[in-house]
């Protein structure tokens, strides 16, 4: 794979696309919620637990880095089509969820609308990196 002085190159991509127009803290809470849905469906992205020197305990992150992106919601919208035309594994947040307070009420609001006209102001998808760089054309990466 690697020898010990260069960085793993992963086969697979894990990417956020953000809305461009979202403020500061909307941006860091849609990346959480979006990455949350990668982590539990797709168990080959999680390590191992880590532990400090005293042998504390702490739960396991992701295998690799998680790019973040950002683009305009006409971008949003293609990427999304795009990584449903390929089947890649995703998830989204629209803008109706910032008004939610809890997972029912965040799924009843995806669910109300059809998958061209929902709002989207956040996607994750993670998949084989070429894949991934075309779901993402147009996308630029986040400052």
């Amino acid at each position: 794979m690697t020898n010990e002085n260069t960085a793993p190159r992963f086969e697979n991509k894990i990417a956020v696309l953000l809305r461009v127009d979202l403020a500061p803290w909307q941006r860091l809470n849609v990346t959480a919620f979006l990455v949350s849905g990668l982590g539990s469906e797709l168990p080959e992205v999680i390590g191992e637990p880590y532990a400090d020197a005293d042998g504390t305990p702490y739960l396991p992150m992701f295998r690799q880095p998680v790019l973040v992106f950002e683009g305009t919601k006409e971008t949003l919208t293609a990427a999304h089509g795009r990584a449903l035309s390929r089947a890649l594994p995703r998830s989204v947040f629209t803008s109706d969820l910032f008004a939610t307070g809890n997972d029912r009420d965040n799924r009843a609001a995806v669910r109300a609308g059809p998958k061209d006209q929902l709002d989207l102001v956040g996607l994750a998808v993670y998949g084989p990196r070429n894949a991934v760089d075309k779901v993402l054309k147009g996308a630029r990466m986040h400052p």
